[in-house]
C-alpha cells in the first residue's frame, strides 16, 4: 500500500484498491482565438508477466532512491499467498492486453497516415521537379530551334552571295581536299600509336531542312520574347501576295483571248443583270454608259436598244427576246399529218331553257341528270362520253339555256365539233335559241337541228323549220344542207336517227388528232371542292393527258394527281376528245382557259407567273386622263353603289351571276361586286362583307360553321339561291330598296304675280292671277323669276278679298304670303305642286 501511495497523482485521488498499472489524468489544451480542449492522458507502467516461482529481473534503480540493503536475500523468498492474487492478476492482464492491442492498432493507423502523407509530399515534389525540368528542356529546345533558324538564315544569305565568288571556288577546292586527306592520315597514324581513343558520343537526331522550315512558322512565347524574332517565317498574307504576284506574271506572259458570249436581252433589263449575263464588271458598263452621256446606276433599268449598244461595244453577241416568248405558243405547234389518228366527235347541245336539252342527253346516255337539277334547269356545263352499239364514241357537252349563261354557251360552241340545236316543237324559237344560232355561226361549226317534244299535243315542227329561215338556216326538209331530226326525249323517239346524223356529220369532218404528244385541252368548267380542292373539267383536244403530268391552265399551274371520268371512275390517261375531271391544281382556273402540259415544274411556274402578270397589268392599267373621262367618272360616282360578295359552286356560275348583276345596274344605282369566287363561304368573305356593309350571295354553296358564327355575331346578311332567276329577282328588289321610293312631282297650278302689297310691319303679299289649275294652301309653292327659282317653300296664307280661303281656281285673283320670304316682284310666276311617292323598280 505504501508503494501505491508514494506514486505521483495526475488526476483525482485514486480509490483504494489493488496496484494499478495505468494512471489516468486530464490535461487542458489552449489554442488561438480563445479555443480550448480537454483531453484524457494515461500514464502506463511497464509490466512483465512471469511464471510462478520465477525470479523477477533486476530493474535499474532510480538515482534519487538509495539501493536496498539486502537485495539478494529477498530473491529466493516465495511470494506470500500466491493463490489469492491470481484471479486479480489474470483480469488485469486481459484488460492490459486489450488496451495494448488497441494502442498498437491506433499506432499502426497513425503511422500509415503519416507514411501516406510523406508519399504524397514526395510525389508532389517529384511532379514539380519534372515540370521544371520539362520547362527547361522546352526552353532549351526553343533556343536550339531559334539558333538553327538563325544559322539557316545566315546560310541562305551566304548562298545568295556565293554566285559572286564562284570563279574562285575551283581553286580552293583541291587545297581543301588535300588538307582533308592529311587530316585523315594523321588521325590514322595516331590511332596506330595506341593513343587513348575517345568514346564516341551518341548520335543526335538530325532535323531535316523541311522540318525546320515547318517549325519556323510557329510562334511561341519564348520566340516572341526572344531576341531572334527576326528569324520568323513569312506570314500568310506575304505568302498570298507572292503567289498573286507570280500569277500576274504568268498571266502577263500570254494574254488569254476574250470569250465572246451570246447575251439574251429581254425588253427591259437592269445594268447589274446585263453585266452578269455578259460576265463583265458592272463598273465597266456604268463607265461606258457615262461615256455615252447617260448617268445611270447599277440598279437602273435599260431598254433593249441601249443594252444592244453595250453588248456590241464589249464584243458580245445579242439575242433579243420579249416577255411574250415565255408564253406557250400553241398556234405554231402543228402536228404532222402522218401522226394524226381518228378521234371521237365533240357534240354540244344548245338551245333555250326548258326545251329539253338535258332530257334529250339523258335519253341518249340512259341516265337521269335532270332529276338532280335545281328548278329543273341546267346551270353548269356537263361533259359526258357515250359509247354507241358499233363501238364508236361521242362526247357530249350540255350547256345551260338560261339567258345568264351566255359565256358558257359561247365556250361550248368554241370547243365543239358539232352543235345540236334543240328547239321545242310547241314553243318555237326563243331568245336563247337565237343566241345559240349566233354562237354556232361565230364558231364556224356545223349544226344539227333537233325538234324536240313532238309527242305534245300542240307540237308544230313545220313552224319551227319556217322560223329558222329567218336566221338563214335551211334544213334538209326544205332543200337545205342542215340536218333536222324530230325527236322526243320523253318517249325516246327517233334517238337512233339523231345518233346516225351525228355519225354522218363526223365522217364528213374527218376528225383526227395526234395522241402521242404532250396533251392540250380546254377547261370546260372549274370549281373548288371542300374535300378535294380545286377541280377542273378538262376536254382533251390533242395528245394524251396522264397522271403525273405537269401542266399550265391559264395563270394556274399544277400536277395531275388523279383523273375521274363522267361515271366517277378513276382513269390513268385521257386521249383526244375525252372529258375528265382533273385534281392537282394550285388554284381555280377560269372556264375556257387552255390546258397545256409542259416539261417541268419550273417551266410551269414561269408561264403561270407571266400570265398572271399580264392579268394584273390589264386590271391596274388606267386609261389616259382627259376632261371627258374625268366628267364621266364624276357622273358615275354620283350613282349609288350596291356592294355584293358572290360565292358559287363553279367558275361558270360565278361569271354568269356577275354579268347578270351588272346588267341590273342603271344610272341611279350600280352593283359593285367586291369579291366573286368559287367554293363555300369562309370567314374572310364574312369579314369583307362586314367591312363594306355588303350582303353575301351564295349560289349552291353554304358557309362553314365558323363563318356562320361570325355572320350571326356581326349581323352580316347571307342569302342562298339555287336557281339563277330567283337570285337576279332578289338582287333587283334589294337594289330598288336601297334607292328608296321614287319621288314624283305633279304640278297642280300656276299663277302670275300682278302686284305686291304691304302685309304687316315687315311682310309683303303677292297679288296673283291664277292661270292654270288651282292654288291650295296645303301645297308647296315655287317662285321663279326669269326661269330661275328664287323660293321653294310653303304658302303661309291664301286670301280672296279679305277672307281666308283653302283654294283658288284658274281665272280668279287672290293674295298670297310666304313663310320667311319677301323678295317678290311683279312679273314673277308661282307654281304649286304635290309630291307623290311610288315604289321604285329596276
Amino acid at each position: 500500500m505504501s508503494e501505491t501511495t508514494d506514486k505521483p497523482k495526475l488526476g483525482m485521488r485514486a480509490p483504494l484498491g489493488l496496484k494499478r498499472t495505468v494512471e489516468v489524468g486530464k490535461v487542458k489544451q489552449s489554442f488561438s482565438h480563445g479555443r480550448s480542449n480537454t483531453v484524457i492522458v494515461e500514464t502506463k507502467k511497464a509490466r512483465t508477466l512471469r511464471r510462478p516461482g520465477e525470479a523477477a529481473p533486476e530493474a535499474p534503480e532510480p538515482a534519487p532512491t538509495p539501493a536496498p540493503a539486502a537485495p539478494v536475500a529477498r530473491a529466493p523468498e516465495p511470494a506470500p499467498k500466491p493463490a489469492a492474487p491470481k484471479p486479480v492478476d489474470a483480469a488485469a492482464a486481459r484488460k492490459e492486453l486489450q488496451e495494448r492491442l488497441l494502442r498498437e492498432a491506433e499506432d499502426a493507423r497513425l503511422s500509415q497516415l503519416e507514411e501516406a502523407r510523406r508519399r504524397e509530399d514526395k510525389q508532389a515534389k517529384e511532379a514539380s521537379e519534372d515540370e521544371k525540368r520539362r520547362a527547361e528542356e522546352n526552353r532549351r529546345a526553343e533556343e536550339e530551334r531559334a539558333e538553327t533558324a538563325r544559322r539557316e538564315a545566315e546560310a541562305e544569305a551566304k548562298r545568295a552571295a556565293e554566285p559572286a565568288a564562284e570563279p574562285a571556288q575551283p581553286a580552293a577546292a583541291p587545297a581543301a581536299a588535300e588538307e582533308d586527306e592529311e587530316g585523315r592520315t594523321a588521325r590514322a597514324r595516331h590511332g596506330h600509336g595506341h593513343a587513348p581513343a575517345r568514346r564516341p558520343e551518341p548520335a543526335r537526331p538530325v532535323r531535316g531542312r523541311e522540318e525546320h522550315r515547318r517549325e519556323r512558322g510557329k510562334l511561341t512565347v519564348t520566340r516572341a520574347l526572344g531576341e531572334d524574332g527576326d528569324a520568323r517565317a513569312r506570314s500568310l498574307a506575304a505568302l498570298r501576295r507572292s503567289r498573286e504576284k507570280e500569277k500576274r506574271a504568268h498571266m502577263q506572259s500570254g494574254p488569254a483571248a476574250k470569250q465572246v458570249r451570246d447575251v439574251v436581252v429581254p425588253e427591259a433589263i437592269t445594268v447589274g443583270e446585263l453585266a452578269n449575263r455578259m460576265a463583265e464588271r458592272a463598273a465597266d458598263l456604268v463607265k461606258a454608259l457615262f461615256k455615252m452621256g447617260m448617268v445611270v446606276t447599277v440598279n437602273q433599268t435599260l431598254d433593249q436598244d441601249t443594252a444592244e449598244l453595250l453588248v456590241t461595244e464589249f464584243g458580245h453577241n445579242i439575242k433579243r427576246v420579249s416577255e411574250s416568248d415565255i408564253d406557250i405558243q400553241t398556234e405554231a405547234d402543228v402536228d404532222d399529218d402522218a401522226t394524226l389518228q381518228p378521234r371521237p366527235p365533240v357534240v354540244t347541245i344548245m338551245g333555250h331553257v326548258d326545251h329539253g336539252k338535258t332530257s334529250l342527253l339523258d335519253a341518249i346516255r340512259g341516265a337521269n341528270v335532270v332529276a338532280g337539277e335545281a328548278g329543273g334547269i341546267t346551270q353548269h356545263i356537263g361533259a359526258y362520253q357515250v359509247s354507241l352499239p358499233d363501238k364508236t364514241k361521242i362526247t357530249f357537252l350540255d350547256t345551260p339555256g338560261h339567258e345568264a349563261f351566255t359565256e358558257m354557251r359561247a365556250r361550248g360552241a368554241n370547243v365543239t365539233d358539232i352543235v345540236i340545236l334543240v328547239v321545242a316543237a310547241d314553243d318555237g324559237l326563243r331568245p336563247q335559241t337565237i343566241e345559240a344560232i349566233n354562237h354556232t355561226k361565230a364558231a364556224g361549226v356545223p349544226m344539227i337541228v333537233a325538234i324536240n317534244k313532238i309527242d305534245k299535243p300542240g307540237a308544230n315542227p313545220q313552224k319551227v323549220r319556217e322560223e329558222l329561215l329567218q336566221h338563214e338556216i335551211v334544213v334538209e326538209e326544205m332543200s337545205g344542207d342542215v340536218q333536222d331530226v324530230e325527236v322526243s326525249a320523253l318517249k325516246k323517239t327517233n334517238l337512233d336517227k339523231l345518233l346516225e346524223a351525228i355519225s354522218l356529220q363526223a365522217e364528213l369532218l374527218e376528225l383526227k388528232a395526234n395522241p402521242d404528244r404532250p396533251a392540250e385541252g380546254a377547261v370546260v368548267e372549274a370549281k373548288l371542292d371542300k374535300g378535294r380542292g380545286p377541280l377542273a373539267t378538262v376536254l382533251v383536244q390533242r395528245g394524251t393527258l396522264k397522271v403525273g403530268d405537269i401542266f399550265v391552265a391559264g395563270p394556274i399551274s399544277g400536277k395531275v394527281r388523279a383523273m375521274i371520268d363522267d361515271k366517277g371512275r378513276q382513269v390513268k390517261e385521257a386521249g383526244p376528245s375525252f372529258p375528265v375531271e382533273v385534281l392537282g391544281l394550285s388554284g381555280v382556273p377560269s372556264a375556257g382557259d387552255t390546258l397545256s402540259v409542259v416539261e417541268n415544274e419550273a417551266r410551269a411556274r414561269e408561264v403561270a407567273a407571266y400570265r398572271q402578270s399580264v392579268i394584273d397589268r390589264k386590271r391596274t392599267t388606267s386609261a389616259p386622263a382627259s376632261l371627258d373621262s374625268m366628267f364621266s367618272a364624276l357622273k358615275e360616282k354620283q350613282a349609288v353603289e350596291f356592294p355584293l360578295v358572290i360565292k358559287a359552286d363553279v367558275q361558270g356560275s360565278v361569271e354568269a351571276i356577275v354579268q347578270a348583276v351588272n346588267k341590273i345596274s342603271n344610272e341611279d344605282i350600280k352593283a359593285r361586286v367586291l369579291h366573286a369566287g368559287v367554293g363555300g363561304i369562309t370567314e374572310s368573305d364574312v369579314t369583307l362583307a362586314k367591312a363594306s356593309g355588303a350582303p353575301i350571295i351564295g349560289f349552291n354553296v353554304r358557309p362553314n360553321a365558323k363563318a356562320r358564327e361570325i355572320a350571326e355575331r356581326d349581323h352580316v346578311a347571307m342569302q342562298y339561291y339555287d336557281v339563277i332567276y330567283d337570285l337576279t329577282d332578289a338582287v333587283k328588289a334589294a337594289m330598288a330598296g336601297e334607292l328608296g321610293p321614287l319621288m314624283i312631282e305633279n304640278i297642280v297650278g300656276r299663277a302670275e304675280v300682278r302686284e305686291v302689297f304691304s302685309a304687316g310691319k315687315h311682310g309683303k303679299a303677292a297679288g296673283l292671277l291664277v292661270t292654270e289649275g288651282f292654288i291650295r294652301k296645303a301645297l308647296r309653292a315655287r317662285i321663279t323669276r326669269d326661269d330661275v327659282i328664287i323660293y321653294n317653300g310653303a304658302i303661309a296664307s291664301l286670301r280672296r278679298f279679305k277672307d281666308d280661303v283653302p283654294e283658288v281656281r284658274a281665272g280668279l285673283e287672290c293674295g298670297v304670303t310666304f313663310e320667311g320670304h319677301t323678295d317678290i316682284r311683279p312679273g314673277d310666276y308661282l307654281e304649286t305642286y304635290e309630291v307623290e311617292q311610288r315604289e321604285r323598280t329596276l
